[in-house]
């Protein structure tokens, strides 16, 4: 089945977290680094050698797998994908036994008390799953800064708030929609705040900017520059 046209995963990250930061970056085409993001980097750029197999006892670890889902229309790739021994797995070529995937996504920092992380791993397992013909229960996020992994439950409600954001990202893709800014606290952890300027964004008001001139032109209120 043909890909073009689909979205990149790690996407949903980005527009959980901020629509617009979505946009900016997969519609607009704009980044910017900052220390977060280049130390996340370093940390999935060791994460992702597609080469790297390792088998330990009932633990198989495969690095760096693309994984698909038509349904989501996205493409990705998972730092990790660790296949266990398992009854409800699936038969692995040259492997003896069933081995059940489970997706392990690494970020810097710590967890995070919304989903943007959990969605991100969702739609990875529901790929792993259209793909390999297979159930995965749960996966595993694990945190730089806390060196602990989180499981995160693939439930029903998560599995359907990432289809409804996979289908609200398309249609603004569709469109090249760029969200206006919403402007909160998570802006000043945000590596394009300067492009973006949700300040600024957030004061802008052309009709008062109109209103403003006339009334400075007409000597009814000062300038800033008197």
């Amino acid at each position: 089945m043909d890909t073009d046209g689909y979205l990149m995963m790690s996407g949903i990250q980005h527009f959980s977290f901020c629509r617009r930061q979505w946009a900016l970056i997969h519609l607009e085409q704009q980044w910017a680094e900052n220390l977060q993001t280049t130390e996340g980097q370093l940390l999935h750029q060791r994460c992702h050698d597609e080469t790297f197999h390792e088998k330990r006892g009932n633990l198989l670890v495969v690095r760096g797998m693309r994984v698909v889902s038509h349904r989501l229309k996205m493409t990705g790739t998972c730092d990790v994908v660790e296949f266990h021994v398992d009854p409800e797995g699936i038969a692995l070529e040259g492997y003896p036994g069933l081995w059940l995937p489970v997706p392990v996504e690494y970020k810097h920092g710590s967890p995070k008390i919304n989903d943007a992380d959990r969605l991100q791993l969702c739609a990875q397992a529901m790929a792993l799953e259209e793909m390999l013909v297979c159930t995965i229960p749960q996966a595993f996020l694990f945190y730089a800064e806390t060196r602990r992994r989180e499981t995160v439950e693939l439930t029903p409600e998560l599995r359907q708030k990432a289809q409804s954001m996979a289908e609200e990202m398309s249609r603004l893709f569709a469109r090249g929609y760029t969200p206006k800014v919403k402007p909160g606290k998570h802006c000043n952890a945000c590596s394009l705040k300067e492009l973006c300027l949700p300040v600024l964004c957030r004061r802008a008001d052309a009709a008062g900017y109109v209103r403003t001139y006339l009334l400075e032109s007409e000597g009814e209120i000062p300038c800033e520059s008197c």
